[in-house]
């Protein structure tokens, strides 16, 4: 990662769990000196895909987005208006894996120049992330060379971060590489290290 001009190391884990009814996933990095972030998504699983009930980011203190689909509203611990809940709505770690598992069903359905298009929620707002196929591209990465595909969502306001990821076919599609840049030039470029199942 880059963090005000310096480079920077840290150790991510990302723990994605599902039994085909309902998905839990958890994010944890940890650097040095910067102390560690944990993102989770829990939800459902359902003719969407992953439907999310809560997304939860924590540093010294959590914040969390409540999806109430009885109500199709989106409130915020934070204090922020509640936001009307769209069709297919995510949060910023499950699209991710919303991506993945589109793909993995049937890739057929995205060839390159494809956008897709998600209500993402933070813990403080949702935005609306559009994401376009790009191109098929040869990574070197810790765990190995692997051939991924691409995708983008590039900056369309000021302030809006520059999102790349990379998901790898010939392992289902699972998202190998996730490099975020902000306007301020702050970035963390997540690369595949190592794959485990769960309880192993």
């Amino acid at each position: 990662g880059k963090a005000k001009g310096f480079d920077y190391w840290a150790n991510a884990d990302l723990l994605w769990t599902q039994d085909g009814t309902h998905y839990d996933a958890r994010l944890e990095v940890g650097a040095f000196l910067l102390g560690s972030r944990v993102q989770t998504s829990h939800g459902l699983l359902g003719s969407e895909g992953l439907m999310p009930t809560r997304f939860g980011d924590k540093t010294r203190s959590e914040l969390a987005a409540h999806f109430q689909r009885d109500k199709g509203l989106i409130s915020f611990s934070s204090n922020t208006r509640e936001v009307p809940l769209l069709k297919g709505a995510q949060d910023r770690l499950s699209v991710v894996l919303q991506l993945s598992s589109l793909f993995a069903a049937d890739p057929e359905r995205f060839p390159i120049g494809t956008m897709l298009t998600f209500q993402t929620v933070s813990q403080r707002e949702a935005e609306i992330w559009q994401f376009t196929v790009d191109k098929e591209e040869l990574l070197n990465l810790p765990y190995g060379d692997l051939h991924t595909l691409k995708l983008q969502r590039k900056p369309r306001r000021e302030f809006d971060q520059h999102i790349e990821l990379w998901l790898a076919p010939d392992l289902g599609y699972l998202p190998v590489r996730l490099r975020i840049t902000n306007a301020n030039g702050d970035a963390v470029d997540q690369l595949l290290n190592k794959i485990e199942k769960p309880g192993s």
